[in-house]
């Protein structure tokens, strides 16, 4: 078995030996390369443009992904760099001005302005208001009228309270005048004459009205009678809505007063607060049926009045109403 390998080891290197023997073999001194023929040659396929390493190299480079390489960013224009130098003036001119001329487009912006001072009326009940309670069931009312604009505003207020069978216990009526001192809030200058409690009583009225943060309305009040008694009133409530219609109304309001006014069971200090919360649904947005619950108490000095009048200071009622305007 030796020979057989052996000798096909042999066969298959004798013609790599033998290339390599004639090539030896060869006397390239006695070459006359003067007689070779060069015009048979064609030279044209011959690449003279760059060397055998040149083109390996290049070769190289042809397989490499430069589309990661980014450019080295070149330094800004100083001009560019954002500085400290004030801005250009606000333009005070009308460019409608340089086409048209400016007395024409004067009384243009002049009846613009005209037109968007819109008027408008409105009747609005916040409460008609029935009120069940220990010792006989009453009713409140509270409702405006107005005509005006956005910014000011004739305001005509009612609020009316009493039981059932029996005279008012109060008639309060206002009338002033509302300005917008800004997007939140409202000044209120104007009189208040109330027909019940008996004496009759005018008040020289003195307000502010508007929206707090969170969306809760205030509304404060000054009061100086035409007997010198001064008198504050303050109101918060906020809206809570449970969905689109379903609408919870928290609501706090205090009166105070100045003195001692017994002819209205009226004390010095915190004279009352009522707490309430009613739930309205909004069959319609003008239109809104609610039902709730109050507590009122009289403090200090208008607790002992209520007393001597056989009047309980604290009343709980549960109340039904309707909210409307129109």
């Amino acid at each position: 078995m030796r020979f057989p390998i052996l000798f096909a080891l042999l066969f298959a290197a004798s013609p790599a030996l033998a290339q390599h023997a004639d090539h030896e073999a060869m006397d390239h001194g006695a070459m006359d390369h003067g007689e070779m023929d060069h015009s048979q040659m064609d030279h044209g396929q011959m690449d003279h443009g760059a060397p055998p390493d040149t083109a390996a190299e290049e070769d190289a480079h042809a397989g490499m992904d430069h589309s990661t390489h980014f450019p080295a960013e070149e330094p800004g224009d100083p001009a560019d760099t954002p500085g400290d130098a004030p801005p250009p003036p606000v333009p005070t001119d009308h460019a409608a001005d340089a086409v048209f001329p400016p007395s024409v487009m004067a009384r243009s912006r002049g009846s613009m302005r005209s037109e968007m001072r819109f008027r408008t009326t409105a009747l609005m009940f916040d409460r008609l208001e029935y009120r069940a309670h220990n010792g006989g069931d009453g009713y409140l009312v509270e409702g405006m009228a107005w005509t005006g604009g956005h910014t000011d505003r004739a305001v005509l207020a009612v609020d009316a309270e009493g039981a059932f069978g029996e005279a008012a216990e109060s008639i309060e009526i206002d009338a002033y005048w509302s300005h917008a001192i800004n997007p939140w809030f409202n000044l209120q200058l104007g009189a208040r004459h109330d027909l019940q409690p008996d004496p009759e009583r005018t008040y020289a009225l003195l307000g502010l009205q508007g929206l707090l943060p969170y969306w809760i309305e205030a509304e404060g009040q000054l009061f100086v009678s035409n007997k010198g008694d001064v008198h504050a009133k303050a109101m918060v409530s906020h809206d809570i809505r449970v969905t689109q219609r379903l609408v919870i109304e928290p609501e706090l309001e205090l009166d105070l007063a100045m003195q001692d006014v017994p002819e209205l069971g009226v004390g010095a200090g915190l004279d009352t607060f009522e707490l309430s919360a009613r739930m309205r649904y909004e069959l319609a947005r003008n239109f809104a049926p609610y039902i709730g619950v109050s507590w009122e108490r009289k403090l200090g000095g208008s607790a002992d009045f209520a007393r001597i009048a056989g009047e309980k200071p604290s009343v709980v009622s549960f109340v039904a109403g309707l909210r409307a305007w129109f």
